[in-house]
């Protein structure tokens, strides 16, 4: 653990230390805050497996978060749209609080208890 963790943080200092560019940065669907290029990534609105080709791109979190509440077959019959993502309550609740945490923010994510019981 302690490698990994050094690496970790010296990741995150050199983060902090390079001025970022946001014109150059992509900024989260769900959160409105600008991504590090490290942290982004593609989220299919339709999931592949489901024949879904349109990506947005998120912030790391709040794909983990996404998928973390939602099966593939939820994401497809009724969260197809970062509306209907934003709507839901819990994800709603997710966005409020990550959204004025820093851009380098990368949370530890727990799988819903209700996954799958919509």
């Amino acid at each position: 653990m302690g490698q990994g963790r050094i690496k970790r943080l010296k990741s995150a200092e050199r983060l902090q230390s390079e001025p970022l560019k946001f014109a150059e940065l992509e900024v989260c669907e769900l959160c409105d805050r600008p991504i590090p290029l490290a942290l982004r990534d593609a989220h299919h609105l339709i999931p592949k497996s489901r024949g879904g080709m349109v990506k947005v791109f998120l912030h790391r979190a709040c794909h983990k978060q996404v998928h973390a509440l939602f099966t593939e077959t939820e994401l497809a019959r009724h969260y197809s749209s970062i509306l209907a993502l934003r709507a839901h309550p819990e994800m709603a609740k997710f966005i409020q609080w990550v959204h004025h945490k820093p851009s380098e923010f990368n949370p530890m994510t727990r799988r819903s208890r209700n996954k799958g019981h919509t």
